[in-house]
């Protein structure tokens, strides 16, 4: 793009990843100018939308490849993608370019009448398609029944307000984004509920020639956020998997130290948690303690 053209900004079509998308305007205005939202279609979202009882296997990049091929097309200059949602392989020819600070990276447990995961009944229906979250959960009280379930935020609260379910999980990020007001009693401690790799930030992906806008979103790059959710992703790549697998994963920031906790539930069910803290500087080798903790457990 040229100094003077409006930056055209691809974006899913659901409210929240508009949501997001403004979040990402607004935060590169003063250093870019102009821009416009290009709400792309991507197949993850129309599989949603018609199978929203998740009759149906998610596969990695189902929600992010339509946006990568519109930038890779020259349809739009950058996209911003919920970076949990994006394939930890890299694509030929595009760069994340930043990722803005992290929004709440916890988990909620929503119920229809405001009740805690204590409250529940035996037996419980929570509607979840993730099996990082259903395993978590497995853990903290075994008599809950998981239900798969699809479609945007809007689609899933409608079933539950109707008694479809006892409760739902959601992430506390996308309800925040949406202005989706949730008592801190839903929001469940990290001890509990270990979020999915990268969960609650904003990644800017951008061609990878286009210098000039990638020096411009360098000025925008939240470090701390950038160091701790690559942390996660690099265990996500290194554990295998994929987006879709079994692990919770959260790398923090604080000092010039990157705590990174995990938990990951083996092929036998069982849920093996590790963590391991050392320099931001380095976090390779933070990554690969929590890792081999993991995988000899």
């Amino acid at each position: 793009m040229t100094a003077t053209a409006t930056l055209r900004i691809g974006t899913r079509e659901s409210r929240l990843a508009i949501a997001q998308a403004r979040i990402a305007a607004t935060a590169l205005g003063p250093t870019i100018g102009p821009s416009e939202l290009v709400p792309i279609a991507t197949r993850g979202d129309a599989i949603s939308a018609g199978q929203p009882h998740a009759g149906w296997v998610e596969t990695d990049g189902q929600f992010t490849r339509e946006l990568e091929r519109a930038l890779l097309d020259g349809r739009v200059d950058l996209v911003v993608h919920s970076y949990k949602d994006l394939p930890t392989a890299a694509t030929d020819g595009l760069v994340i370019g930043a990722v803005l600070e992290r929004g709440d990276a916890r988990d909620c447990l929503v119920t229809a009448d405001g009740g805690t995961l204590d409250d529940l009944r035996f037996g419980a229906r929570i509607g979840t398609s993730s099996p990082r979250r259903a395993a978590q959960l497995a853990a903290a009280r075994s008599d809950l029944i998981t239900t798969p379930i699809r479609g945007n935020l809007e689609t899933r609260l409608r079933r539950l307000r109707q008694g479809e379910l006892d409760a739902l999980i959601l992430a506390a990020a996308g309800l925040d984004r949406l202005g989706i007001a949730v008592p801190d009693h839903a929001r469940l401690g990290f001890e509990l509920m270990l979020p999915a790799p990268a969960q609650g930030a904003l990644a800017l992906q951008v061609r990878t020639a286009d210098r000039a806008l990638r020096a411009a979103l360098a000025t925008i790059e939240h470090v701390p956020t950038r160091v701790a959710v690559d942390a996660e992703r690099a265990l996500l790549r290194r554990i295998g998997g994929g987006c879709l697998a079994p692990l919770g994963a959260l790398g923090e920031v604080s000092d010039q130290q990157l705590r990174l906790r995990a938990a990951y539930a083996d092929g036998t069910g069982a849920l093996r948690r590790a963590e391991a803290t050392g320099p931001a500087a380095d976090p390779g080798a933070v990554v690969e303690t929590v890792a081999e903790r993991i995988l000899d457990a």
